[in-house]
């Protein structure tokens, strides 16, 4: 018999409300010290929230088809529109079938020079600041994301358009706002996020309108090609509703430019200060790159030698997942590991504290590479792991996200030494993605 997951008490829900506005980590590491399967119930929502690889296979896996876009991705429609991070059900799949030629492993591999291209280029650049104070490496690495991802997937040159991130920070700010309101503020509401995400948005039609007029003229004089800017646009073509094609294009553009930057720039950001922290891992990194290497920039066949640095990514998205948390709606009721969730609630599934769990993570909190070493591994439960989601919503983009992410940290720690600034926090700030609050300040040496 199932029964209904434990909660706080009445008396805790204005602190827990206040969490979910200001500090959602917060909220989600209490419920996991609460328990693994935790039930809120926060005015006219419930919300249920799960802990155990099991249950989070159950959700996103065996009973995904019972599971549509939760909170937070509903609320990001409003700037997104129906992309494949906030769509759901046909509309999904069509947008996934669509670009999922152009994510194919060969394709990727064969565009691992244009990755390598991007690496040099932001090694070169960070070299200026060498003796000239300190850079934020946040800014140069989404230089680096949005070269990849416009050399990769689309195929044309997006490194000038610099209103992209600051507009995407802006969606995102929007997109938290209307979760944590649940939609009631009237977008016509003069509050100084309205109006930023009123700019945002006008920003990211320009870019887009810019960025599909230009391709499709290039596909008149040049042939089809199969990135996935023409995959887009052939097949609006193909729409009776020119209306519909456009919104169709429009959309899985706009997500394509946020997820395909956002979260690799936070994985490598996250990775690089872990590694400033951790000189002997740094060190061992150091020698890798070296030896597989030499001087010159890596190949997509590399990255099966670059196995320390593949771990120290991993770890890196074990502590620090972009995407924290994978919000659900249950459709129809159901039993996840004998609790009942009821029709229509929030069903949390938090990679985040997913990775921090002690049941399964020794030292949960300590960087430990190691830990991902093949007999390691193979002792966990497959779902203990999720950075890239799983079940049919597994990310599209996690092979080229790895190679990126890879590449840029050996080639980085070859060549620099980068320190974090004395001063500076590195504090987690959970949006959309798993940012890092105010940027990573960091000075520049070369290496000795």
């Amino acid at each position: 018999m199932s029964i209904r997951p434990p909660g706080p008490p009445l008396t805790a829900l204005p602190r827990l409300l206040r969490m979910l506005m200001v500090d959602r980590l917060g909220m989600m590491r209490e419920a996991a010290r609460t328990g693994d399967a935790v039930r809120v119930g926060l005015g006219p929502r419930t919300m249920y929230i799960f802990n155990r690889p099991e249950y989070a296979k159950h959700v996103l896996s065996d009973n995904g088809a019972n599971y549509r876009k939760g909170i937070g991705l509903v609320e990001s429609r409003k700037a997104l529109g129906d992309g494949l991070l906030t769509s759901d059900g046909e509309v999904w799949r069509e947008q996934r079938d669509i670009v999922r030629p152009a994510f194919r492993p060969g394709r990727i591999i064969e565009r691992a020079p244009i990755v390598a291209r991007e690496a040099e280029r932001l090694v070169t650049g960070l070299r200026r600041y060498e003796g000239r104070g300190s850079v934020d490496l946040l800014q140069e690495v989404t230089g680096l994301t949005l070269g990849v991802l416009g050399g990769v997937l689309l195929e044309t040159d997006i490194t000038e358009q610099d209103g992209i991130a600051h507009a995407f920070e802006a969606v995102q700010d929007h997109a938290m706002f209307e979760m944590v309101t649940g939609g009631a503020v009237p977008s016509w509401v003069p509050l100084p996020s309205q109006r930023r995400f009123r700019v945002a948005r006008r920003e990211l039609n320009r870019v887009v309108g810019a960025l599909v007029a230009d391709r499709a003229a290039r596909m008149e004089r040049e042939g089809e090609e199969d990135d996935a800017l023409a995959l887009m646009i052939r097949a609006a073509r193909r729409r009776p509703d020119v209306a519909a094609a456009r919104r169709m294009l429009r959309d899985g553009l706009v997500t394509m430019l946020l997820a395909g930057h956002e979260t690799t720039a936070s994985t490598v950001g996250w990775t690089l200060w872990l590694l400033a922290g951790h000189r002997e891992v740094r060190d061992r990194v150091r020698e890798e790159a070296l030896a597989v290497l030499g001087d010159r920039p890596p190949t997509a066949a590399d990255l099966h030698d670059l196995t320390h640095t593949t771990r120290v990514v991993q770890e890196a998205l074990r502590l620090y997942p972009p995407v924290w948390m994978l919000p659900r709606v249950a459709v129809a009721a159901d039993e996840v590991g004998g609790y009942t969730v009821t029709a229509g609630a929030d069903v949390l599934i938090s990679p985040y504290t997913m990775h921090r769990h002690p049941a399964y993570w020794e030292r949960p909190e300590v960087f430990d590479p190691e830990r991902f070493g093949a007999d390691r591994v193979a002792e966990r439960p497959r779902y203990a792991y999720i950075p890239f989601g799983a079940g049919a919503r597994f990310c599209v983009g996690s092979n080229l996200g790895m190679m990126e992410a890879v590449f840029v940290t050996a080639m980085i720690t070859r060549d620099l030494d980068l320190s974090v600034l004395p001063e500076h926090r590195a504090v987690p700030e959970p949006m959309l993605s798993l940012r890092m609050r105010g940027g990573l300040p960091m000075t520049v040496r070369r290496a000795r």
